[in-house]
C-alpha cells in the first residue's frame, strides 16, 4: 500500500485566466494563486502570490500567458474585504470548456451580474424552507480555510482513496472537491473536469469543519500508455448557488458558480502509479 499525506493551499484561482474565481466590489481580480508577471528577458513567469489583479487585464489565446496588470499586493489589511462572484459571461477567460454539456447547453449564452458571495441568488429558494443566513464573507475569511490530504493506493493498486479533513472553512456551506487531469489544460484538445468522487458534496459546520472522502478507479495511469490522464491535482470549491451538480462540476464554472478555495500548487501525485 502506498500512501502519502499532503496540504493544501488556499486559492482563488483555477487556470491562469480569468486570474481568480473571486472579485471585489469593483470587477478587480482577487487573486491568490500563480501571478503572471514580465521577466527580465522579456517571458512571462508565474510564481504563487497574493495580488489584487485589474479587470482589464490582457486575454492570450488558450494555452498562453500574458503578464497581468496588477494593482497592488493583498495585505492584511485587505481582511475585511467583501467578496463577490464573477459575472455571466465570464469575463477574462479563455477556457473552452461546456462545463455541463446535458443539465446546461446554453451556459455560454447566460448574462448575470456580479454578487455579493452571501447574498447569491440561490435557486428556487423561499424563505419559509429556512435559508442560513450570512454576513458578508469575507477575504479574511477566506484565508482562513486550512486542509489536508491522505492519499493511499487501494485495491492491488488498481483505484486510490482520497481522504481530507478541513478547518476554517466557510460555515455551514456546501463544497464540492475536483479533479484536475494531466490534459484538462491541454491546448491541443482539453479534456472536461470532473468530480472527485460522485456525489462530491459536503458541507462546512456550523465551526467551518468538515471531513469528505473518495474512491476513485485507476486515477494515475502509467503517463506513457496511450491516452493517459492522470489526476494530477484536487480543488475544493465553495458553491455559491449551495447546490451539487450531479457528474458535472457546476453548470458556469470558473468564478460564477464554483470558487476554488484550496488545492495542491502545482501538479502532483508522481509517485503513483494505478492499473486498470
Amino acid at each position: 500500500m502506498t500512501s502519502t499525506v499532503l496540504d493544501l493551499s488556499v486559492t482563488t484561482q483555477g487556470p491562469a485566466y480569468p486570474p481568480s474565481e473571486i472579485m471585489d466590489k469593483d470587477g478587480n481580480f482577487v487573486t491568490i494563486g500563480r501571478i503572471t508577471r514580465a521577466g527580465d528577458d522579456g517571458t512571462v513567469t508565474a510564481a504563487w502570490g497574493s495580488e489584487l489583479v485589474a479587470a482589464y487585464s490582457e486575454l492570450p489565446p488558450f494555452g498562453e500567458f500574458t503578464p497581468y496588470r496588477i494593482l497592488r499586493p493583498l495585505t492584511a489589511a485587505d481582511d475585511g474585504m467583501e467578496l463577490y462572484t464573477l459575472p455571466l459571461p465570464l469575463p477574462c477567460t479563455n477556457y473552452p470548456m461546456l462545463f455541463a454539456p446535458e443539465q446546461r447547453p446554453d451556459a455560454h449564452e447566460v448574462v448575470r451580474p456580479s454578487y455579493p458571495l452571501h447574498e447569491v441568488p440561490i435557486p428556487d429558494l423561499r424563505e419559509a424552507d429556512g435559508p442560513r443566513r450570512r454576513d458578508p464573507i469575507t477575504l479574511g475569511q477566506w484565508r482562513r480555510a486550512r486542509g489536508q490530504l491522505e492519499v493511499t493506493v487501494t485495491g492491488e493498486g488498481r483505484a486510490a482513496a482520497f481522504e481530507f479533513w478541513f478547518t476554517g472553512l466557510i460555515p455551514d456551506s456546501v463544497y464540492t472537491v475536483m479533479s484536475l487531469r494531466q490534459r484538462d489544460l491541454d491546448p491541443a484538445g482539453p479534456t472536461r473536469p470532473g468530480p472527485l468522487g460522485v456525489p462530491n458534496v459536503f458541507v462546512a459546520d456550523r465551526g467551518g469543519a468538515a471531513h469528505y472522502r473518495a474512491e476513485l478507479p485507476d486515477p494515475f495511469p502509467d503517463p506513457g500508455l496511450p491516452g493517459a490522464n492522470r489526476v494530477v491535482n484536487v480543488v475544493v470549491l465553495w458553491m455559491s448557488y449551495q447546490q451539487n451538480y450531479g457528474g458535472a462540476i457546476g453548470h458556469f464554472g470558473l468564478g460564477a458558480d464554483i470558487h476554488a478555495q484550496l488545492k495542491l500548487t502545482g501538479p502532483s501525485f508522481h509517485e503513483f502509479r494505478t492499473s486498470a
